[in-house]
């Protein structure tokens, strides 16, 4: 057994127990925490099967954006996890055998992928003379779908600038003043001045003997 071989046993040893305890966490941060464990394995695999552009997307896209979005609103509601888990081992068989029936198919299909029929020494060095993924899409990407590829991007442009402009909106309970507004204004609309007396008398009380009247 080669280093690969060995870090890959490690690596989708990681990656199962990590995935058991994403449903088997009483806390839902816990929980988050061990998806994006997950993740992270599942992202070494890829780059063990020279997959790098799918193992850097995973970790861009799935832990760097999706995950960290799921994990602050799972720490900013307040979830009551004991209702959430009421029922869950009342329904436990039926995943477990759902569970094991998509696992014995996937195996079906994915077991002849691991059956080397080549020389292994030939086929390294094949692998080996051939560019790695990234580049290769990276080349296609830039070259034959450049226009879908600039579609794309102002789309994700305009959705962003969407994003922000509703989130700057006039809203009752913020205070918003027109930077046009401040810069049209006169210095007469400003300030007022009033003309007022240096010295003004005060006025006379009239005082009346309460007794005399009495």
């Amino acid at each position: 057994m080669n280093v690969t071989t060995g870090l890959f046993y490690v690596f989708a040893a990681v990656l199962l127990f990590a995935a058991f305890r994403v449903i088997t966490a009483r806390n839902p941060v816990h929980a988050a925490l061990y998806l994006v464990l997950t993740f992270f394995q599942a992202a070494m695999i890829w780059m063990l099967l020279k997959a790098e552009f799918l193992s850097i997307t995973l970790v861009l896209v799935y832990v760097g954006a999706v995950m960290v979005l799921f994990l602050f609103v799972v720490m900013m509601m307040d979830i009551n996890v004991e209702n959430l888990r009421v029922g869950f081992w009342k329904h436990f068989p039926l995943a477990a055998v759902v569970g094991v029936v998509i696992a014995l198919e996937m195996a079906a299909v994915l077991m002849g992928g691991f059956r080397v029929v080549d020389d292994p020494a030939a086929l390294a060095a094949a692998t080996a003379a051939e560019p790695s993924n990234a580049k290769a899409l990276g080349k296609l990407l830039f070259t034959q779908y450049i226009v879908q590829l600039e579609v794309a991007a102002a789309i994700l442009l305009v959705a962003m600038i969407a994003a922000i402009a509703l989130t700057l909106r006039a809203r009752k309970d913020s205070k918003y003043v027109s930077p046009g507004e401040q810069v049209r204004v006169k210095p007469v609309d400003r300030m007022t001045v009033l003309k007022m007396d240096a010295t003004k008398s005060a006025p006379v009380v009239e005082t009346v003997d309460t007794e005399q009247k009495a």
